[in-house]
């Protein structure tokens, strides 16, 4: 479960918002491409971890930016192997690459903070980011992926998501 929450948790970064738009005017993802925004998020994900790692100076935020990094280390790991099992590779895209150029976004951002401040803007990235990925998970990417098995495994990442983002919640309100 584990495995697939960060799977889950791959999946809510800001180009989650593109990819909703570009699907509401009719525009589909592969499945080869579903799999490759997965694994540039969990990469994203991976990175911001470890700044956050680094920098955060609350136990807390520091306790959970080892969650996403050891999370979502497995879910690549889980992500690589499904697509090899189905023959698939996957396929560079606009919400792929809007992903990755957002992330290092974030992370210029964040390098420039520190203390109270970085925690913050940390974990209110992470409440925001989850919240989107669980929408675009429900209404986008899970009505719209052909293979079963990649289907069941973003389906069984929900639960996940949701652990992530109550996790997240819980750390924000005590940075209030």
């Amino acid at each position: 479960m584990k495995k697939l929450l960060m799977l889950a948790v791959a999946l809510m970064l800001p180009t989650f918002a593109v990819y909703a738009e570009t699907a509401g005017k009719g525009g589909n993802v592969s499945d080869a491409e579903i799999a490759h925004i997965v694994v540039t998020a969990n990469q994203v994900d991976i990175k911001n971890g470890q700044l956050a790692k680094e920098k955060a100076s609350d136990e807390d935020v520091k306790a959970y930016a080892h969650r996403m990094i050891s999370d979502h280390t497995d879910v690549n790991k889980e992500a690589e192997s499904l697509v090899k099992k189905l023959n698939v590779t996957p396929k560079d895209n606009e919400i792929s690459k809007t992903l990755k150029s957002d992330g290092e976004k974030n992370i210029d951002k964040l390098k420039d903070m520190s203390g109270k401040e970085f925690d913050k803007a940390y974990i209110d990235a992470e409440v925001k980011l989850h919240k989107q990925v669980i929408d675009v998970a429900d209404t986008k990417l899970v009505p719209n992926v052909q293979n079963e098995e990649l289907k069941a495994l973003l389906k069984k990442v929900r639960p996940s998501l949701v652990s992530h983002l109550e996790h997240a919640q819980k750390i924000q309100e005590s940075l209030r």
